[in-house]
């Protein structure tokens, strides 16, 4: 752990969360055993396939699982409070209040019969009661205005279609922080917008964490998004992590074969004319049926036969928390092991 991690609290730990559906087809393990902690001040990427669990891991943070979904294991402990434990009344005191997400679609995340401004308004005093109606809209005011939108005074009376993509996104974000959360889960918040707007929108997050002093945990597949904002990585492959460790960590010495294979098919600026993309082969898992060994076996070309019975062990594989979930990894150390001995 790096000096400047260690003079961090710890904010966010979760540990060996599990969640599953219980489906009339069986259950399917969308999240299955994963663990991080998340420090103050510091923004955490969540990346991944479509499918791989990432968003079942927020929504069970803020405690917005659906049925059939449900936690069945493991713990998620908020400033070294018990999250799981809260009440229903507990859990909705917490989002908004200390905990915010923005959510995928800003298209659809918005009240169509209700002004930007109501709804901002609205999210403020649901916490704040004893805050009146003015000084809720001036904090309205002041929030799009942070979030850069332009004319917020007339802003604040239109509804959200008369928004552009960009800045219906600015005024999600500026709900989702209204109340000044210490935590915040964006879930995908660029994947709708073009590339300068993505762009854009990334610039205001982290100037608004510098200013907030607020921990984020993003999360996307785009790894271009990661290398702008993140600090440090969890990869998600099939309800679990197979490595974590620092941005550098993830980009530059990637131990697992799934992001090995995530950064192969990303495009570079260094690539020549014509040179192709590298796909990674097969199909996602089936999560009704998963492997029994490495979920990811199935399509790793480094695939051997302990890797298709037991699950792998996740090992430190360098400096400051860098782990992976590989049997590659383990019978490295074991080689490693080997020759110290024999010196």
């Amino acid at each position: 752990m790096s000096e400047f991690q260690a003079e961090k609290k710890v904010l966010l730990e979760v540990k060996d969360l599990k969640v599953s559906f219980f489906t009339h087809a069986g259950e399917v393990k969308a999240v299955d055993g994963i663990s991080y902690t998340l420090r103050s001040n510091e923004v955490m990427g969540i990346v991944g396939e479509s499918g791989s669990g990432k968003s079942v891991e927020a929504y069970s943070i803020m405690g917005l699982l659906q049925s059939p979904g449900k936690i069945v294991g493991g713990s998620v402990h908020f400033d070294g409070e018990d999250l799981l434990a809260y009440t229903p009344d507990q859990m909705t005191e917490f989002r908004g209040n200390r905990a915010s997400m923005i959510f995928q679609n800003p298209m659809t995340c918005m009240n169509p019969v209700y002004t930007v401004g109501d709804q901002l308004i609205e999210a403020l005093r649901s916490h704040r009661k004893d805050i009146s109606r003015e000084e809720a809209r001036k904090r309205a005011k002041e929030m799009l205005e942070q979030v850069g939108v332009n004319n917020p005074e007339r802003r604040l009376d239109q509804y959200p279609h008369e928004f552009s993509g960009g800045m219906r996104q600015r005024a999600m974000i500026a709900m989702a922080l209204i109340c000044n959360p210490e935590l915040l889960i964006a879930d995908e918040p660029t994947t709708a917008l073009d590339v300068t707007i993505q762009e854009q929108i990334l610039e205001l997050m982290k100037t608004l964490k510098g200013r907030n002093n607020m921990s984020i945990i993003f999360i996307t597949h785009n790894l271009g998004v990661v290398a702008e904002i993140c600090d440090r990585v969890s990869v998600m492959y099939a309800g679990h992590i197979v490595e974590q460790g620092s941005v550098n960590d993830i980009f530059y010495q990637p131990k697992h074969p799934y992001t090995k294979g995530l950064l192969a098919s990303m495009p570079r600026m260094d690539m020549v004319e014509h040179e192709r993309l590298i796909p990674i082969d097969g199909t996602p898992v089936d999560l009704l049926d998963p492997p029994k060994g490495c979920s990811f076996g199935p399509r790793c070309r480094y695939c051997m036969k302990v890797c298709l019975n037991n699950p792998p062990p996740a090992v430190a594989v360098g400096e400051d928390n860098h782990v992976c979930a590989c049997w590659l990894q383990v019978k490295e150390m074991l080689r490693q092991k080997e020759g110290e001995q024999l010196e």
